[in-house]
């Protein structure tokens, strides 16, 4: 395998820039440029010199033995002062040296995937860490790359193993005595999986919207102040306002951070029969994104009609510009602030009551593969109920189900059913 090096850092000016060495030759070419280097996961300060003497930076040096770096490899870390022309300098002494290419995009990551210091869910979850803008964000990816979604995944895989064993016992050795009736114990695992496996389907849906940020969106009517309202939520002018009716044609975004919730709130048209093109697809848009949205916050006067939008159990609806009518039931203005605050506050308190049934699945991919196992074992539990008979056919949905709770964080073979068929039966074959 090569070695590859790279900045990794932030590039750009900085108190200190990191540069990361890895592969075989990665002692050998941190020796070249530093003289010496310091014990393993030890760290001390080194002249760095290209390969004429010449002096390029006194920088603080790190090695890491294979097995106990980042990657799982031979690394060497140089901490340099972070002035753009040594850090280049530097580079430009590293690629001099026998062996070594500049790295690929996340391929530091991805030799950290391939010698198993990483699962490909907690690779995820690096990603969303570096991605992270607000606080809850940043704790869902740090439970992801702490390996919980790959924690629960084996867990899954043991018990199904488990399971797909014991019918695969009925079926290898049909003609013996087998010790017992294998079929309240496969059941049970069948059961408990599934419990699992929906609780987390039904979580992910919410991770997902808490990685890439819940949608609010504001409706009504033309002319209500749905645009002054966004400008006071977002506490500055981001969306045009005018006395003029049908002023916002398309949807105006602006992202927030509720209480560490990533929020984007949506100003759409205004909801009304048009005649103009151009207001046309407007209002087309705003319905399908307030359609779409996680929440909708319902803007208008007494008898305001949303162009058939329905409000619904946990949308929120406001009588506008409150400053107007004070009296009427749940005023706001954005104009003067009356009700802004308390609209904050009962958005954030319903996105985070739904954060609270939040999973460890984190993307659409974990979903759709926890849900093709769930109805794999669904089909599993049908061919047990329907006899001993089916019994192939049911561990044939369970390997699929397995299979499908492989692509979270890796594979399983064959031998661990056998091995778990000899040792757990004795059947001495």
């Amino acid at each position: 395998m090569d070695t590859i090096y790279s900045l990794a850092s932030a590039r750009g000016k900085a108190g200190v820039s990191v540069v990361r060495i890895s592969g075989p030759e990665a002692f050998s070419a941190g020796l070249a440029l530093a003289g010496s280097l310091p014990s393993a996961r030890r760290a001390a300060l080194r002249d760095l010199r290209d390969g004429v003497g010449a002096l390029l930076d006194r920088a603080l040096v790190l090695c890491f033995e294979p097995g106990h770096s980042f990657t799982g490899e031979a690394t060497v870390e140089f901490h340099l002062h972070g002035s753009i022309a040594t850090l280049n300098a530097v580079l430009r002494a590293l690629a001099d040296q026998p062996g070594l290419r500049p790295a690929l995009a996340g391929e530091f990551t991805r030799r950290a995937l391939e010698n198993d210091r990483l699962d490909l869910a907690q690779v995820e979850g690096l990603a969303d860490l570096i991605d992270a803008e607000t606080e809850v964000q940043r704790r869902q990816a740090m439970r992801v790359l702490s390996g919980a979604l790959g924690e629960l995944a084996q867990d899954w895989r043991r018990q199904l193993i488990r399971a797909a064993s014991l019918l695969e016992a009925t079926i290898d050795f049909a003609d013996e005595d087998v010790p017992v009736d294998v079929t309240p114990e496969v059941r049970a695992n069948l059961d408990t999986v599934l419990a699992s496996l929906r609780r987390e389907a039904q979580g992910a849906r919410v991770a997902e919207r808490i990685r890439d940020g819940f949608e609010v969106a504001i409706v009504g009517p033309p002319n209500v102040g749905k645009s002054t309202l966004l400008n006071a939520l977002a506490g500055r002018d981001a969306a045009i306002t005018s006395d003029i009716a049908g002023t916002t044609r398309d949807v105006i975004e602006v992202r927030m951070d509720l209480d560490g919730l990533a929020v984007t709130f949506l100003d759409t048209a205004g909801l009304r029969e048009t005649t103009d093109s151009v207001e046309m697809i407007g209002v087309s848009r705003a319905l399908d994104r307030a359609r779409a949205a996680d929440l909708r916050v319902f803007l208008g006067q007494q008898d305001a009609t949303y162009g058939g939008l329905t409000v619904e159990k946990h949308d929120i609806q406001l009588t506008a510009k409150g400053d107007l009518s004070p009296d009427m039931p749940n005023p706001i203005s954005g104009k003067t602030g009356l009700g802004v605050s308390d609209l904050i506050r009962r958005i954030t308190e319903t996105l985070q009551n739904r954060s609270a049934s939040a999973g460890t699945a984190t993307r659409e991919r974990h979903r759709i593969a926890i849900e093709s196992a769930i109805s794999a074992l669904e089909s599993a539990q049908a061919e047990v109920q329907a006899g001993s008979e089916r019994a192939e056919f049911a561990a044939e949905e369970i390997r699929h189900a397995i299979r499908a709770l492989d692509s979270l964080v890796g594979l399983v073979d064959v031998e661990h059913l056998l091995d778990e068929i000899f040792s757990s039966f004795c059947i001495g074959k």
